[in-house]
């Protein structure tokens, strides 16, 4: 499908983990082809795989049916930093994890910036959804709704917000074509029902695996195992996916919920919505296995502020 694409965007993923785990100074770090270089430093000459794009068609209320898309017409991909992002998604395509090269260009942070990101405040839940919808719009998905996989205190109406009731029926398919899940019923389990070869290492919207970055399975959901909404406090949900202060959120045993991409290796972690509490809401990535981190950023116990993305099918 996305062939040189992704191929190079796992090579620019492989020079930014031997920029982090390192001791060079500050300069210039070429990809395998020669064409791209990664300045460390995020100074002038640094360059971000992607960046935010204007999102096509499939805004809120878009909601599609359950049918898939006619994979045979031609889509366009995105425009302005995100252009030139991967497409040739199947039909099918209904899920991904947003890569840390996409969050780092629509926040317009250098992609070797190490505290850059959005942390926990995506503009409110709708924010969060903007985000998917521009990543999928990227990718030439924007036709259909997206929405994050999040929860939240206050619908704006005194109701929780329950991520579970937000993305429609199913079933959900990524990237490849393989399938996540068949319903709602099937995201309950420690890892969702759908095909063995994808549930155990989520993929990107480009369909490559969230661990060919690293120890990055730390993905934001605020919400139980059952999907709902895990504390009304708000400072669980980063006030509502507001806040981006390593204050907020920073108590483990009561913080923000993140589930797991893929299980922590003959350790546990299985569930891959709700795992255990993120360190705070702060901007920033951890990719090392280094236990549970240090810091109080979203990402800071091994992630970068991911979000769950899924189609709205009816």
């Amino acid at each position: 499908m996305k062939g040189s694409k992704v191929m190079k965007r796992i090579a620019l993923t492989s020079v930014l983990l031997a920029a982090a785990c390192s001791g060079e100074e500050a300069g210039f770090l070429e990809d395998p082809d020669g064409s791209t270089r990664i300045r460390r430093d995020g100074g002038p000459g640094a360059v971000r795989d992607g960046g935010p794009g204007a999102v096509r068609d499939g805004g809120p209320g878009a909601a599609r049916d359950a049918g898939p898309r006619d994979s045979g017409a031609p889509r366009d991909g995105g425009s302005g930093p995100l252009a030139d992002w991967c497409t040739g998604q199947p039909g099918t395509f209904s899920f991904f994890v947003t890569s840390m090269n996409a969050l780092w260009a629509l926040s317009g942070d250098p992609i070797d910036d190490w505290s850059g990101g959005f942390g926990g405040d995506f503009g409110g839940i709708e924010g969060a959804d903007a985000i998917c919808q521009s990543i999928a719009a990227a990718t030439g998905n924007g036709d259909v709704t997206w929405r994050a996989f999040l929860s939240a205190t206050d619908d704006g109406s005194g109701n929780p917000v329950h991520a579970i009731e937000r993305i429609g029926t199913g079933p959900w398919f990524d990237a490849n074509g393989l399938m996540v899940a068949s319903g709602p019923a099937g995201l309950l389990g420690d890892r969702p029902d759908g095909d063995a070869r994808t549930i155990d290492d989520l993929p990107d919207e480009c369909g490559v695996p969230i661990s060919a970055l690293g120890d990055a399975h730390d993905i934001v959901t605020g919400s139980n195992q059952q999907g709902r909404l895990n504390s009304t406090n708000m400072t669980t949900t980063c006030n509502d996916w507001t806040s981006s202060s390593g204050n907020v959120g920073n108590n483990m045993r009561n913080g923000v919920m993140i589930g797991h991409s893929f299980p922590r290796s003959g350790r546990g972690g299985l569930n891959w919505m709700s795992d255990h509490a993120t360190r705070g809401c702060g901007k920033g990535a951890n990719l090392l296995q280094d236990g549970p981190g240090s810091g109080t950023c979203i990402g800071c116990s091994g992630g970068f502020g991911g979000l769950y993305c899924f189609a709205v099918i009816q």
